[in-house]
């Protein structure tokens, strides 16, 4: 195995459990977040659906992992994802409406994005 190929293996199945281990354990703080983060969840089928959503991109990534030669090109919405919400982050910080402890999640979904944008450049000599 080529030392691309476990860079781009490592990138996906790191970010696929951490973001499973920070993800799952939302499903039952819905209640403690609307105190800690007023106001309460007004409309709950969003804040699940985006936890759904957003937990079936971590297993995505798990799949990518396994070859990414094969799924390198899912990489790209892999990309958007961590970069949208890095964005939306920094936006919100920015109009004062979010607070700079989640901001955090933000840079972190940055550095991932671009983690994961250097792993499908280096997935492309996979190809050869």
């Amino acid at each position: 195995m080529t030392t691309r190929m476990i860079f781009a293996r490592r990138v996906f199945r790191i970010a696929g459990i951490y973001g499973l281990a920070v993800l799952l354990p939302q499903y039952f703080l819905e209640e403690r977040l609307g105190r800690d983060f007023p106001p309460a969840t007004n409309h709950p089928e969003h804040f699940y659906g985006f936890l759904g959503v957003a937990v079936a991109w971590q297993l995505a990534f798990l799949i990518i992992a396994s070859d990414p030669k094969k799924y390198r090109l899912m990489m790209i919405p892999g990309i958007v994802e961590k970069a949208s919400f890095a964005a939306a982050t920094f936006v919100l910080y920015w109009q004062h409406r979010l607070a700079a402890s989640l901001l955090a999640f933000g840079v972190i979904d940055l550095a991932w994005a671009l983690l994961f944008a250097a792993a499908f450049q280096v997935a492309k000599g996979l190809e050869l």
